[in-house]
């Protein structure tokens, strides 16, 4: 079955599903496997150095001739040469976890590129669509990691009604229902991340799956205490203890783990100040906090690439506590289209004169 809409006009996919852009979680394998399912697949490359982002590109390509994506930051510091990148290698999207700059988004169209920043209100999308971004994602609080506070139920119609390019949506969405629901508003497809991450071809260590897979509905937790900002995560002893522990308490910890995240992607101090500062965007951010978002990246490594929950954090919509099951990317896909498509086909039905 499949479902043609101007989300897959736009791209080439098969399907209107996306794989967002999780970091150390969307990595060449998960994402090659969702082209080839034939959804669109964004790898992550905020977590990643310049020459991995080169290597898996690379990689993808070489599993896949299908389209994918890539998600970049706007605010890094050798973002120009990451979108440089992506022209080189004719890579179909590219995805941003904040706003690009305008240059981006003209150098990217010129070069044939199809542009789908991130946004998480209305006023921001009309501001990229103004820019001449080709479509946005727009993620609802339901949403794991960095989220905001409106339901995908509010901030979807509100967004298709600020904007007349595709809209893809986010936060909530794990099946055929969600699917049909999203293109019922209006929208242009859906985006999963926490659904992704729980399928066979996501590295994340099985032990952790199975911790995922244990939640109910008030299993996640939004918190300031990762890194400032509202971020939902799995409600784990190590969240628990940062969300009662003193502000100085924390600082020491994420000190450490900045430093540990600066040997491990080789940044220089200068340059994670520069990202620490660019993430104010207005915000009254203390260096406390900006400590704190360059530790982000490694309490996020610790519990999904090394499988340390107690040293960790899990990032988490809250649909985990809908899911308990490890599919294929493949049957995950044909099951939400084929789903979806069942329902549609039943909404004729409903109408009378």
């Amino acid at each position: 079955m499949r479902l043609r809409t101007a989300l897959t006009d736009l791209v080439g996919v098969e399907h209107p599903v996306v794989q967002t852009g999780m970091g150390w979680v969307a990595g060449p394998r998960l994402v090659a496997a969702t082209a080839e399912a034939g959804g669109l697949g964004i790898l992550a490359s905020a977590t990643m150095t310049f020459a991995e982002l080169e290597a898996a590109v690379a990689e993808v390509k070489g599993r896949t001739t299908r389209p994918f994506g890539v998600n970049l930051r706007a605010d890094a510091a050798d973002a120009s040469d990451r979108v440089d990148l992506l022209i080189r290698e004719g890579v179909r999207v590219a995805s941003f976890a904040l706003a690009p700059k305008r240059e981006f988004i003209e150098r990217l169209k010129a070069a044939g590129s199809v542009v789908v920043p991130s946004i998480g209100a209305a006023k921001h999308a009309r501001k990229v669509a103004e820019w001449g971004a080709d479509a946005v994602i727009v993620q609802g609080g339901e949403g794991g990691g960095h989220t905001g506070g409106v339901a995908t139920t509010l901030l979807l119609p509100s967004v298709l009604d600020a904007v007349d390019i595709p809209v893809v949506a986010a936060g909530g969405f794990f099946d055929g229902r969600g699917l049909a629901a999203a293109l019922a508003y209006g929208a242009a497809g859906v985006a999963m991340g926490t659904r992704f991450l729980l399928t066979r071809e996501s590295t994340v260590p099985d032990a952790v799956k199975q911790q995922y897979l244990q939640r109910d509905l008030n299993g996640t937790v939004v918190t300031t205490r990762v890194d400032g900002m509202p971020h939902r995560v799995l409600r784990t002893d190590l969240v628990e203890h940062l969300e009662q522990s003193s502000r100085v308490t924390g600082l020491y910890h994420a000190a450490r783990n900045a430093q540990r995240f600066k040997r491990l992607t080789g940044l220089r101090w200068r340059e994670m100040v520069r990202e620490g500062l660019a993430t104010k965007h207005g915000k009254e951010q203390t260096w406390s906090q900006m400590i704190m978002a360059a530790n982000t990246p490694m309490l996020l490594r610790a519990g999904l690439v090394e499988g340390d929950t107690d040293a960790g954090v899990l990032a988490s919509g809250q649909v985990v506590g809908m899911l308990d099951d490890l599919p294929s990317v493949r049957e995950l896909i044909e099951r939400i289209v084929d789903d979806a498509a069942a329902i549609i086909g039943k909404l004729p039905a409903v109408l009378t004169d």
